[in-house]
């Protein structure tokens, strides 16, 4: 599946009563709670003894790629635009790879 068809199926199960704002609301906070969840499961599994439960963390992993295609549907961004972008900062950041010399001296904060 392309990342953008993703997108597209994904938003087939949007709150179509929401206005443009309280999608981009819903998917940051979505972002914000589904991530707390992903760190739930490790928190689990590296104070309290749990065993790393996999397969719940890549379920809510997509849990979080549905927010995040939200909150970018909501500013009117496709999925390819964001990864491509986050691609060229991290291009431009580490030319060679990563480095920890420049990750200390970054340019960009």
């Amino acid at each position: 599946m392309k990342i953008n068809e993703y997108q597209k199926l994904a938003m087939k199960s949007l709150n179509p009563a929401l206005k443009q704002e309280e999608v981009l609301l819903n998917g940051v906070m979505g972002l914000c709670g589904e991530s707390g969840e992903v760190i739930d499961i490790l928190k689990k599994h590296l104070s309290q003894g749990h065993e790393l439960n996999k397969e719940k963390m890549a379920e809510e992993l997509g849990d979080v790629a549905w927010y995040l295609a939200e909150t970018a549907y909501a500013l009117g961004y496709d999925l390819e635009e964001i990864l491509q972008g986050n691609i060229d900062k991290l291009q431009k950041r580490y030319p060679e790879g990563f480095s920890i010399e420049d990750s200390i001296h970054r340019k960009d904060g």
